[in-house]
Formats: C-alpha cells, sequence, structure tokens
C-alpha cells in the first residue's frame, strides 16, 4: 500500500485540519439526534401477537417493563435454515451494549419471520442472549416495509426505506430497526424506523474499521460479512 509519508510537523497540522470537520460532523450528529428525538409519533392501533419461547405475547409485551422498545427487523424467512449474515452481524454488537441500555428504560428484541423454533436454534448456535421472537402468522413485517408479498411487488405498491421499490429485490425481506414507545396507560407508538446503511451508527466494528488506514476495503457494503463462525482461515491475515 503506497501512501504519502511526511514528517510529524506536517501530519499534525493535516491532523489539526481534520479534526476540525470530525467536530463538525460531531455536531451535526447531534442537532440528527435531536430531530429523531422531536419527530412526530404514530399510535400502534393493531394487535400484532409474536410467538416467543416463553409463548404468545404482544408487542406491548415485548417492553419487558420498560418504556422504550428497538426492533431490529431480522432477516429470516420461514424457509431458510439460518439468518442473514449481515443481520447476524448487526446482532454481534447487541449483547455487550444491551447490557447498559436496559438500565436507561430501553429493551432490543430481534424480530424475523422463521419460526421461534429455528430462530432458538440459531440464536443458540450464535451466542446470543437477547431475545427474539417470530412474526411469522402476523402482518408487522408487511405494515413495517421489511418484508414483501408478491401481489404487492407486481403491483408496485412495496416500498422500503420510504421508497416504491422499483424491481423485485429477490429477497422476501430485507433489515431495518424500529423503535416504539409505551406511555403509562400501556399505549404503544411507533417513533422512528431506518434502513439499508441507516443502522450503520450502531456498528462498531465498522466504526473501528473506518478509524484505520486501509478502512472497511469492500466493493459494495458488507460484501467481505460472514456469520462469525463462518470467516475462511485467509480472511483473518491482513489484507
Amino acid at each position: 500500500m503506497q501512501h504519502q509519508v511526511v514528517s510529524r510537523e506536517e501530519w499534525l497540522a493535516a491532523r489539526k485540519a481534520l479534526l476540525e470537520r470530525e467536530k463538525q460532523a460531531s455536531r451535526l450528529r447531534d442537532e440528527i439526534n435531536e430531530a429523531r428525538r422531536a419527530l412526530p409519533w404514530v399510535k400502534i392501533d393493531k394487535d400484532y401477537v409474536f410467538d416467543t419461547p416463553q409463548g404468545r405475547k404482544t408487542l406491548a409485551d415485548l417492553f419487558d417493563g420498560r418504556s422504550q422498545l428497538v426492533v431490529q427487523h431480522f432477516m429470516f424467512t420461514p424457509s431458510w435454515e439460518a439468518g442473514c449474515p449481515g443481520c447476524s452481524f448487526e446482532a454481534d454488537h447487541v449483547d455487550g451494549a444491551r447490557q447498559h441500555f436496559l438500565h436507561k428504560g430501553v429493551t432490543y428484541v430481534a424480530i424475523s419471520r422463521a419460526p421461534v423454533e429455528k430462530i432458538e436454534a440459531y440464536r443458540k448456535r450464535m451466542g446470543w442472549s437477547f431475545p427474539w421472537v417470530s412474526s411469522g402468522d402476523s402482518d408487522f413485517n408487511y405494515d413495517f416495509n421489511v418484508s414483501f408479498r408478491k401481489e404487492d411487488l407486481e403491483k408496485g405498491t412495496a416500498t422500503y426505506n420510504y421508497t416504491p421499490l422499483k424491481e423485485d429485490p429477490g429477497v422476501e425481506d430485507l433489515p431495518g430497526m424500529s423503535v416504539f414507545y409505551k406511555d403509562a396507560d400501556g399505549t404503544v407508538y411507533h417513533t422512528y424506523s431506518t434502513f439499508g446503511r441507516g443502522g450503520e451508527e450502531v456498528l462498531g466494528a465498522l466504526m473501528y474499521l473506518d478509524l484505520t488506514p486501509i478502512g472497511r476495503n469492500e466493493k459494495t457494503p458488507l460484501d467481505w460479512i460472514h456469520r462469525h463462525d463462518e470467516y475462511p482461515e485467509e480472511q483473518r491475515k491482513a489484507s
């Protein structure tokens, strides 16, 4: 890898110039976070019910006594035998953070359309402890625009990331994250959803790579990702 090599003084000048841009980005992130918190809410009127290892639970039940709920729309269709590698990469970041944000009134749940038996087998394989439930016999995934019925694709009414899908994505599910709030009387509100690259902020592995001189070194987003127990030995070496 060829790169410019300079004196310490020249490096420091370049680093300080970059620092100003980093500070601008931090301030912009704070502004965006404030705007996100200020978004209006939508009351959830439909009765969503999920299959869990502990039995059937409503969306309100998934809050587990807290007022805020973060849902990972995890790509895992009923016909698959394992979860999506990219969603699995995101899920690898959850348990470490979860042990902290649980104490800030935030519950995390992954939701997929696969049957709960498949979900549990894969969750145990991956070594995750967060709760993961099945929406297989509900409209939840479709209502939150992460799963797509064939007839909606054919009619052109399917949307993803707030944009109509112009062509069949080739998969039944796509990734995303949604946030909900439950008030004191048990009413649940939808406050936020993000899709595509919108979830990168929670992916610490990418943030580490972004600090390095080689960076993510990918042709398309996450083209190097494997499930954490499936990385080939040669990929562990420097690229």
